[in-house]
């Protein structure tokens, strides 16, 4: 009996440490095996699930503008007075991202061309008024130009997945030609995804065809979206920066006059990539902007909820799976004694025009495939790690503790 009872004792805790040890190799094993199906799926090449989510995105993306009305045009233009804002809004639009029109897939560089297609349709019910409203503002057709994208050059990730949607040209060059130095460079993705294995640590690099330049965003929090955990990734407001708080941006500033000798921040002359035109890019209402420039006008309320830009990764995959991109543009207006309306102005003004929020987020049905496919195999082999390992581990400790005591009591 005694022996018989030893034994059990013996083969529950050889057992325990059999499960311990199997847990601990299915951990490194495990995640090699993600590893690899991960950097096997997000490559941009067909027949893979990143190639057919990225070609056609089915998100539904849904673009607000606000629009700021002047109050009292008269009274600025006689008196050179504050610029009273009214935001009117938002009016709404369905944004169709089109399938990307494949023009070359280049097996010898591991890249991928393309044209990014897109429309608009406004929604009335979402909406607060319609597009025949009216409104005293300055031309919005010179603020906002919503063409086609492209011809987009991207790296597949196929030799290398650390390189997997990273733009090589757009519109087949490296650079823009708008600024000096590296800050006219084209940097990391489109933002809709990036290289896999994300870490909190990464700096996330995007380029914006919009305002003409590469920006980045930082790690901000966790976030569980639709059953999903993801990083958010925030728009900095270093990225706005001045020179004086960024060194970085030195060569984001052209010109010393309006910028208060590149003293101003939170405001960006985009004026060259714009035809010429006094466009200026921010956050809305001038978020994270100097007080200087936000002096003259009277009824903004930035806060950091409402107005700031975000990117929700997954960071296994690398996918965005949801995002806001919030943008205000604005005219700059000076004295000009030949012009009538502005002959009377004592001084500059960086008007606000409108501002965009333009969200995304992934749908539930494939919200619902991705955790089917990611998110659950990947929590089932965590669990079965942790299960395996804390209950061998358990075992073999309890078995070994009854096997010594049976041990010391035979000895008595």
């Amino acid at each position: 009996m005694v022996c018989d009872r030893n034994c059990g004792l013996i083969a529950g805790a050889v057992i325990g440490a059999v499960l311990a040890v199997f847990g601990g190799i299915l951990m490194p094993v495990g995640d090699l095996l993600i590893e690899k199906t991960i950097k096997k799926e997000v490559v941009l090449e067909e027949g893979t699930i990143a190639f057919k989510n990225w070609v056609k995105t089915g998100t539904e993306v849904y673009r607000q503008i606000w629009i700021f009305d002047v109050q009292n045009p008269e009274e600025v233009a006689v008196n050179s007075s504050k610029i009273k804002v009214k935001q009117r809004g938002p009016y709404t639009y369905r944004v169709r991202y089109l399938a990307k029109e494949i023009i070359k897939q280049d097996s010898e560089t591991h890249t991928v061309s393309f044209n990014q297609h897109k429309g608009a349709i406004f929604e009335p019910s979402l909406s607060i008024g319609t597009e025949n409203d009216t409104f005293t503002v300055l031309n919005l057709a010179v603020a906002y130009n919503n063409t086609a994208d492209g011809v987009y050059k991207v790296f597949t990730g196929k030799d290398n997945i650390s390189k997997v949607a990273i733009i090589d040209t757009y519109k087949g060059k490296k650079t823009f030609s708008y600024w000096p130095s590296y800050c006219d460079m084209i940097n990391g993705t489109d933002a809709a995804s990036f290289p896999p294995f994300i870490e909190k640590t990464r700096v996330l690099q995007f380029f914006s065809s919009d305002i003409c330049r590469s920006m980045y965003a930082v790690f901000g929090s966790e976030i569980n979206l639709k059953g999903i955990p993801v990083y958010r990734f925030i728009l900095p407001s270093m990225v706005f920066a001045s020179p004086l708080q960024n060194p970085d941006n030195h060569c984001f500033c052209t010109e010393k006059t309006i910028s208060k000798n590149c003293t101003l921040y939170g405001v960006l002359d985009i004026g060259k990539c714009k035809g010429g035109k006094p466009v200026y890019i921010s956050l809305p209402h001038f978020l994270h902007a100097s007080p200087e420039i936000a002096k003259t006008i009277e009824g903004l309320n930035p806060n950091e909820e409402e107005h700031s830009t975000y990117l929700d990764v997954e960071p296994i995959t690398g996918f965005t799976l949801r995002a806001a991109k919030r943008l205000q543009i604005n005219m700059l207006v000076k004295p000009a004694k030949n012009i009538e309306a502005l002959k009377n102005l004592k001084q500059n003004y960086i008007v606000p025009i409108l501002w965009i929020n333009e969200t995304g987020t992934i749908g539930n049905k494939k919200a619902e495939m991705f955790r089917h496919q990611v998110t659950e195999k990947i929590n089932l082999l965590g669990l079965v790690e942790m299960i395996s390992l804390s209950v061998g581990v358990v075992m073999f400790i309890t078995f070994i503790i009854s096997y010594c005591t049976c041990r010391s009591k035979k000895v008595k």
